[in-house]
């Protein structure tokens, strides 16, 4: 491989805050923030929205997650009276 063209490949945590499900992967993913995990070390920390603790195809219960009032927009917006 040549050097100094691929990005770092290092230890990441993915972190759903919605239901603070955490798991600690490898990526090529940057960000600023860090955390610490339950080894001890602090790794580099990516927020997520969604995974697969809070998505209703993974927990089989529907969970309406409202981010900036998307869905009182769209009843505005569609909303067949």
């Amino acid at each position: 491989m040549k050097k100094g063209i691929h990005p770092v490949y290092r230890p990441v945590v993915f972190k759903d805050f919605s239901c603070d499900f955490a798991f600690l992967t490898r990526s090529t993913i940057k960000t600023h923030e860090t955390i610490s995990w339950e080894d001890g070390n602090t790794y580099p920390l990516v927020r997520l929205e969604i995974s697969s603790g809070s998505h209703p195809f993974f927990t089989g219960k529907q969970k309406l997650l409202d981010s900036a009032g998307r869905v009182e927009k769209f009843m505005r917006k569609y909303n067949k009276s």
